[in-house]
Formats: C-alpha cells, sequence, structure tokens
C-alpha cells in the first residue's frame, strides 16, 4: 500500500520566495485535515505551488498540536490535534455513549433483555474482529459456534472463539487498572491454539527472535516495522501508565481521546507474535467502558472497519509518514464511532419493529418473555434455525435450567418442534409457526 511521504517543510521554505510563503500562510485551507497524499492531486491557491500550500498548512497546526507520551523508536513524541470536526465527533460520542440515554424500549425493558443485546453484540465484535484479522469462518457459521458452545474445528473458529472469551475476560474480570500482565493475558487468550509457534502466547516478543512486521495483503510489500523488542517492557509499563490516567490529572485528555489513542498506541508497538490488531481493539473497548461510555459495549469498531480496511491502514501510514500526527487515526476511528452508533441504532429500531409485530402476532394472549418473544421473532425469519438449551443459554446469558423452561413451554404450546440427537434436544420452528401465531389467544 503506498502513501505518499509528504515534502520536507524546511526544505520548502529554503526554496520559496518570502512573498509566496506569506501567500501561503494567508491562503484558504481544506476543511479537512488532509494528507499530503491526498493534497497533492488538488489545485492549490492561485500563486501558491502544492508543496507551499502544504507549507502553510503545517504551519498552521503547530500551534494546535499536543505531545503525548508515545515515541517511536528514536524518542520523538507524537502529537494530535482536536480540529472542528474532531470535536463535533467528540460532542457525539459524548451525547450517545454515556451518561442516561433513551434507548428502545426493547432494550431497556429488563435486565435479560439488555443482556441479550449484549451478548449479540460481543458476539458480533468477536467475529468481525476475527474476520478483520484472516480468519475465514461465515458469520453464519460464527455465530452457530458461539451459540451452541461446540468445539471449534479449524483456526479460523478458533480465533472467533478466543476473541470472544477475550472480550468476556476485559468486561467481567478486569476493574479499571490496567497492567503489563493483563495485555499479555488477553493477548493469550486470544491467540490461544492458534500460533505457528505456541510458546508466543501470552508474552512480548523478544530481541533473538525475528521482529512481526506489517505487510500489504496484495503485493506483500513492508507497509510498517515496529519498535525494536527490546523497547517493548519500557513502552508496554508507559501505555497502561496512560490508559490509567483519569480526568483529574493536571493535564485533561478527552476520554474518547485517550481510548482511541490506547488503540492507536498498541497497533503501532504491535509487541506479539499475533494479535495486535484484536488486542488493542479489545483495549479501546475496555477504556471506553471504564470511562463511562457504556453503550459502546454494544457496538462493533470491527464491522465499520471490515467495510474499509484499506481506510483503517491508511490511518495509520497517514499518521507515521506525517510527522507522528496522530489526528489522521483519531479522526478516522472517531468516524467510525458515529457509523457504529448509527448501525446500532438502525439495528434497534429494526428489532424493535419485530419483536412488536411478534407481540402483535400473539394479540398479547400469551405470557411469553423476552427471551421467547426473540426467539419466535427469529424463527418466524428463519425457518431453517435450530435452537438447543445450550445455544439459547448462550444468547441471552442464563443458566440452563431457564433455557430449559422457555424452550419446553415453547415446545408444549406447538410452537417449536424437539428432536433428540443423542443426548441433545434439538428444537425447530414449527412449519405452521405463522398461522399458530396468529390464533394464539
Amino acid at each position: 500500500m503506498y502513501v505518499a511521504t509528504p515534502p520536507d517543510v524546511g526544505e520548502i521554505f529554503k526554496r520559496s520566495k518570502p512573498e509566496r510563503l506569506v501567500a501561503a500562510i494567508q491562503s484558504r485551507k481544506p476543511n479537512e485535515y488532509i494528507h499530503w497524499d491526498k493534497l497533492r492531486h488538488l489545485n492549490p491557491p492561485d500563486g501558491i505551488s502544492p508543496e507551499e500550500w502544504w507549507w502553510g498548512i503545517k504551519l498552521s497546526r503547530q500551534s494546535f498540536l499536543k505531545t503525548l507520551p508515545v515515541t517511536d523508536p528514536d524518542g520523538r513524541p507524537f502529537a494530535f490535534a482536536l480540529p472542528d470536526e474532531a470535536l463535533r465527533l467528540l460532542h457525539y460520542t459524548d451525547q450517545r455513549c454515556s451518561g442516561e440515554i433513551a434507548m428502545p424500549a426493547v432494550v431497556t425493558a429488563d435486565d435479560q433483555a439488555r443482556q441479550h443485546y449484549l451478548v449479540n453484540s460481543l458476539m458480533e465484535e468477536a467475529i468481525r474482529s476475527s474476520q478483520l484479522e484472516g480468519a475465514t469462518t461465515s458469520r453464519k457459521v460464527a455465530k452457530e459456534l458461539l451459540r451452541t458452545g461446540r468445539e471449534p474445528r479449524s483456526r479460523s473458529e478458533r480465533m472467533i472463539l478466543n476473541n470472544y472469551h477475550a472480550l468476556q475476560f476485559m468486561r467481567e474480570e478486569v476493574g479499571d487498572e490496567l497492567t503489563p500482565e493483563v495485555v499479555l493475558e488477553l493477548q493469550r487468550l486470544l491467540t490461544d491454539g492458534t500460533l505457528d509457534n505456541p510458546d508466543g502466547a501470552g508474552r512480548l516478543q523478544r530481541p533473538d527472535e525475528d521482529r512481526v512486521a506489517v505487510f500489504d495483503r496484495h503485493d506483500s510489500s513492508l507497509i510498517y516495522q515496529p519498535p525494536p523488542a527490546d523497547q517493548l517492557p519500557r513502552r508496554m509499563a508507559q501505555l497502561c501508565a496512560f490508559a490509567n490516567e483519569r480526568e483529574d490529572t493536571e493535564s485533561f485528555m478527552h476520554p474518547v481521546v485517550r481510548a482511541v489513542l490506547i488503540h492507536f498506541w498498541l497497533a503501532y508497538d504491535h509487541p506479539f507474535e499475533d494479535g495486535n490488531g484484536r488486542t488493542a481493539r479489545a483495549l479501546f473497548y475496555w477504556s471506553m467502558r471504564v470511562q463511562g461510555y457504556w453503550l459502546t459495549e454494544y457496538l462493533s469498531i470491527s464491522t465499520i472497519l471490515r467495510q474499509a480496511p484499506t481506510q483503517y491502514t491508511k490511518a495509520f501510514l497517514f499518521t507515521e509518514t506525517d510527522d507522528r500526527d496522530a489526528t489522521y487515526f483519531l479522526l478516522y476511528q472517531l468516524g467510525v464511532i458515529k457509523r457504529a452508533v448509527e448501525d446500532l441504532h438502525n439495528y434497534l429500531r429494526r428489532k424493535t419493529r419485530e419483536v412488536a409485530e411478534v407481540e402483535r402476532a400473539i394479540k398479547r394472549s400469551a405470557d411469553f418473555n423476552h427471551r421467547q418473544l426473540a426467539l419466535l421473532g427469529d424463527a418466524l425469519r428463519n425457518e431453517s434455525h435450530v435452537y438447543t438449551f445450550r445455544s439459547h443459554a448462550a444468547s441471552h446469558n442464563v443458566t440452563h435450567e431457564t433455557s430449559r423452561r422457555d424452550l419446553l413451554y415453547l415446545s408444549e404450546l406447538g410452537l417449536l418442534q424437539r428432536r433428540n440427537a443423542g443426548r441433545r434436544a434439538i428444537f425447530t420452528p414449527s412449519p405452521d409457526l405463522s398461522r399458530k401465531l396468529s390464533r394464539a389467544d
């Protein structure tokens, strides 16, 4: 993947006439935070060259940049700015991902309803994050794997199951303090049973090993060489210290900015043999949760990233090639969060309508709980779906006994058909489920 390296602003200054530099300072600036890779194809203002225009843009950014504790291997710090677009996106995230947020009744009806949607979102992120890193299992098969709890049959399935367990680990077992040991355990969970070298799970790369690098998926060209392995222990400790800072520190950083930069930092360091991208995204979710952005747990940012993986990679490359300016990555990820929130609300509106249709179909005459309504809605749309005590329990995070009561009740009403496969009970939608529901009294 080719990204044009910006011209040296010092050289531009040396060879340009003063009047042209003044014109560059006074020239109009693009509305977006644009990289040289794109700017070089645009028409500059009259009287200046594209290079001089770039010099003027870079000069205007200097007063807004704030340095970060993350550095390149030579100790030069990264920095970021908050242009208007970033402030708009941060305001959007504040409004929709934290505090008291109005959500559809289908989610806020009870704790079990919320748990159902949380489990679904964790499954979705586990699947899409793994697919982003090369897992080839289809979404349908992956959902069946996670819901039934069967053993994975391939490396791709193992990646997805590991990712799901790792997200659960970060949510349920990790508090509000990040340590190097937690990050190592997270990576171990993500890569367990999937590495050619099993010894690479749960530890940083060592100086005596071939250092991982990032290569283009299409032409195998080198995209990025991360810092040397002997720096990794120190860099990991610094990352955790940065992650644990909160609003009451002397220098304020917006919590969402911090979460995005944690994502960037881990991915930039690439400290592990494998699983770096999945680890980085899991840390982002953790940071958003502990800083009060609870809705983020219901989002799947990897679904958005997977739709345009090249743009995800370019966000890193823009930062690396333009004097370690992390604003490019920040803006891209804030846009991803916004799209994920919009996708979630569209999904919930659709689910709300579907549940309402089921409720109307049964004329509110049967005393179905939310889990049963969700299953009936799914069964109406997917006549070939299979349900088991284990899959129903996993989908809603309930006990085996609760799942058993749910399915047996629906079976007794003739809404599900039961058959046995060995010692396991399997339930499928009744062939005339829609008619039975519409006649329920």
